[in-house]
């Protein structure tokens, strides 16, 4: 029988946890979410879906290539285990290109603009840089975050960006990860926000909610009493006049500080993909 829920625990090594297995020198936080079938981090429309088979189920595969084979002569009668994945390249943390927000970017720097990159063509060392975090956590859900916002938490953390520092927004959200008003939590960072990062030099930024802007929720409400379009998606957008890349559902960034910590987020590579999946990571100085 197929199972399509949980995958049962994994089993560790008789005597020997995990943890040390390879001990390593540096402090490593995971700043990543687990793909699954059960927490809701997406809207309906675009959630997971994992499909387990075990070491039994599969054994009429690996015993197509083995003409004869029974179950009986493997080890245990255990064949493999393998998933199948149903999920988009926004599903779980990752990394958003530029043309996931608008065709066209840079028209700041460059007239007219320039097509926007898909996620093969960001430059890895944009993907290992020294991190900054940037507690937003005081802010209310729905909240869009402005460039003076962002210079007076830099002031208060003593850091003067440099150019290509990635920069991690700690939202409430990160707190709500797994509870059903994850999509609404947290606040969003505004356009003139990101274009205060951008113009700065900054390529790849992050944060722990939903998405860099303010939830849909909120946005929609501002929108029905303003009319103003220009405020939907307008952190996402920002990208059309400096091109830029964001991370989205990461974990963990309560546990970071401010700065003293390098992030390594490589995007998994998608030809002419809006996002691709990353086990992103903060390395500490420490």
């Amino acid at each position: 029988m197929v199972s399509c829920g949980r995958r049962p625990a994994l089993p560790r090594p008789p005597g020997r946890p995990f943890r040390d297995i390879a001990p390593m020198a540096p402090r490593i936080v995971d700043l990543s979410v687990s793909l699954d079938n059960d927490t809701v981090a997406a809207p309906p429309m675009a959630r997971p879906s994992i499909t387990y088979l075990d070491h039994r189920q599969t054994f009429p595969r690996l015993g197509g290539f083995f003409p004869g084979l029974t179950p009986d002569q493997l080890p245990d009668g255990a064949a493999w285990a393998i998933e199948t994945v149903t999920l988009t390249t926004h599903n779980g943390t990752h990394l958003d290109a530029p043309w996931h927000f608008h065709p066209t970017m840079n028209h700041a720097v460059v007239d007219g603009g320039e097509p926007a990159a898909t996620i093969d063509q960001i430059p890895l060392d944009w993907c290992f840089r020294p991190g900054v975090k940037l507690d937003f956590r005081g802010f209310p859900d729905g909240y869009v975050a402005t460039a003076e916002d962002v210079a007076a938490e830099l002031e208060r953390i003593g850091h003067t960006l440099r150019p290509f520092d990635i920069v991690l927004v700690n939202t409430a959200a990160g707190a709500r990860y797994g509870h059903p008003d994850y999509l609404d939590a947290g606040c969003g960072i505004g356009r003139d926000a990101t274009l205060h990062l951008t113009r700065q030099g900054v390529r790849i930024t992050g944060t722990d909610a939903w998405s860099w802007d303010a939830p849909f929720s909120a946005t929609a409400r501002r929108y029905a009493e303003t009319g103003d379009p220009s405020i939907i998606w307008e952190g996402h957008k920002a990208s059309r006049a400096v091109g830029y890349c964001h991370l989205e559902k990461l974990h963990n960034l309560e546990m970071l500080p401010a700065t003293g910590f390098t992030v390594a987020c490589f995007p998994v590579k998608i030809h002419a993909a809006s996002a691709g999946w990353t086990r992103a990571v903060a390395i500490l100085d420490d």
